[in-house]
């Protein structure tokens, strides 16, 4: 095999930041090969280079022996390559069949031959084995539809190099099968695959072969055969990190009830019962769907309660607005923190001091010095790694993105702050961090409330779990007694008897 893709000496900097330094390899037909790293390793950025979204300082890229250089996306696109980014890029206003072949739709007498488009369109939705229709539109689909929808884009496009940047981040363990099918059968096509994820256990399932970044520099090229997690997670951090969660220094002293839930029902939920208490982690487990989201909804404001009742530090507690919740000391890290927990293209500070610009103003104006000093203690207490307060949000990595929002929100002393996702997307080090953090805020007498789709990790940081099934809670289960069997057990199977009482 020859390497059909390669990297001559790549290097990229931004003002302040030295992105990539001297990066070579090759790639070859039928391949797959991932790129491993912390956030803000130079992952994304060399896909950006690839893609034409960046020009790379210096180096050159060459395809079939031939040096190439692209000035936009579509130049990368006509030159046969696709890149899947975690953002999705999407039409939202147009049907999943007119997404799936933008850019190249049948056409007849000049016009878009929309029954060819729609039948074309749902031969590809068959081959990946989706339940959705081609005259969909595409924001009445799931978010993990959507992400499909993104892939069957590059698929249709058959181009001969295709990268995924974190494809699985939204999909469902089925869903997650019918891709590495479809990314098998793309090798077996011999086309070079580019896989980007920070779940270790894909890769080995899928690579051929392991590229990893660490500060802009490659550290190593590793056959997936002939490595390990843990050597890999060493190359990527520069550092072993052994048991992550054994190592957390967790709160000891759980303090009073914060919230209870008192037969809780919405649209979505049905007879939610339970309490959390000052300093205690609990964690929400269970399938897409089960109801964990829908009840961080209910306790932020955003969804009504058609019955039941909330109490919080005592006094009822009703909520119509995310900004009554605020007020009465509740705080949310939304699942898509892009979408819904960032103002992107503003600064670290601007988004760091959102919470609390009303103390943070002198007559009716923000005093720049106290937000300056603020927002210059938040960036050293949460380690959030910037080249200065004025750099845009959306230039920063996942994990700095997170600490960003987390620095905002426990700016406001908040009784109870609810994290959902709050690694997806990120690192195995940032990870590490994320945790430390989460026990820290326990340790302040802050309940929290944590959901996670990945087992290990809301066994790992929670004190208790509760398991949801179709928008009941299904078992409460203390941290010493988990397992993933037996969580996975309460959130699968229809004939366990609910363990609501005394939750």
């Amino acid at each position: 095999m020859s390497e059909y893709l390669r990297f001559e000496k790549i290097s990229m900097e931004f003002p302040g930041v030295k992105a990539l330094e001297d990066i070579s390899f090759g790639v070859n037909k039928g391949e797959i090969v991932a790129f491993l790293g912390e956030n803000g390793a130079g992952k994304s950025t060399l896909l950006k280079i690839l893609n034409g979204d960046y020009h790379q300082t210096s180096g050159e890229i060459f395809i079939d022996d031939k040096e190439v250089e692209f000035n936009s996306p579509n130049e990368a696109i006509k030159a046969g390559i696709s890149v899947i980014y975690q953002e999705r890029q999407l039409a939202p206003y147009l049907s999943v069949a007119e997404n799936i072949f933008m850019g190249n739709p049948p056409v007849k007498g000049g016009f878009i031959d929309f029954k060819d488009l729609n039948k074309k369109a749902k031969v590809i939705i068959d081959e990946f084995d989706l339940p959705i229709e081609p005259d969909e539109q595409v924001r009445n689909i799931s978010v993990a539809y959507q992400q499909m929808v993104e892939i069957m884009k590059a698929y249709n496009r058959k181009s001969r190099i295709i990268c995924f940047d974190e494809p699985t981040a939204s999909l469902t363990d089925s869903e997650i099968k019918i891709l590495f099918k479809i990314i098998k059968k793309l090798k077996d096509e011999g086309k070079v695959v580019i896989y980007v994820s920070h779940r270790i256990n894909e890769i080995f399932e899928l690579t051929d072969r392991v590229v990893v970044l660490k500060d802009g520099k490659l550290m190593d090229i590793k056959n997936t055969g002939e490595t390990n997690a843990k050597e890999l997670i060493k190359l990527m951090v520069g550092r072993d990190l052994g048991d992550v969660f054994d190592s957390l220094s967790r709160n000891e002293k759980i303090g009073p009830t914060v919230l209870e839930l008192k037969g809780v029902n919405t649209k979505y939920l049905e007879d939610i019962n339970f309490q959390i208490h000052a300093g205690e982690v609990v964690g929400l487990a269970g399938l897409v769907g089960a109801g964990r989201t829908e009840i961080a909804r209910v306790i932020f404001g955003i969804d009504p309660i058609k019955s039941g009742s909330m109490v919080l530090d005592g006094k009822p507690y009703v909520p119509k607005s995310p900004r009554q919740a605020m007020n009465r000391g509740v705080a949310l890290c939304p699942e898509d923190r892009k979408m819904e927990g960032l103002a992107l293209i503003r600064s670290v500070r601007e988004n760091t001091s959102l919470a609390i610009l009303g103390s943070l103003c002198k007559a009716g104006f923000v005093d720049s010095k106290r937000e300056f000093s603020f927002t210059k203690k938040a960036i050293k207490n949460f380690n959030i790694k910037t080249p200065h307060m004025e750099q845009e949000v959306i230039n920063l990595s996942g994990g700095n993105q997170q600490k960003v929002i987390l620095a905002r929100w426990m700016s406001m002393n908040p009784k109870l702050i609810i994290l959902d996702e709050p690694t997806k997307g990120i690192d195995v080090g940032a990870k590490s961090e994320i945790y430390d953090m989460i026990c820290e805020v326990a340790k302040q007498g802050v309940a929290v409330i944590m959901i996670s789709s990945e087992l290990p990790e809301i066994i790992g940081i929670s004190d208790r779990i509760l398991v949801l099934k179709d928008g009941r809670i299904k078992a409460n289960i203390l941290r010493k007694e988990a397992t993933e069997q037996n969580i996975l057990s309460f959130a699968m199977i229809d004939d366990h008897k609910s363990a609501e009482e005394g939750v």
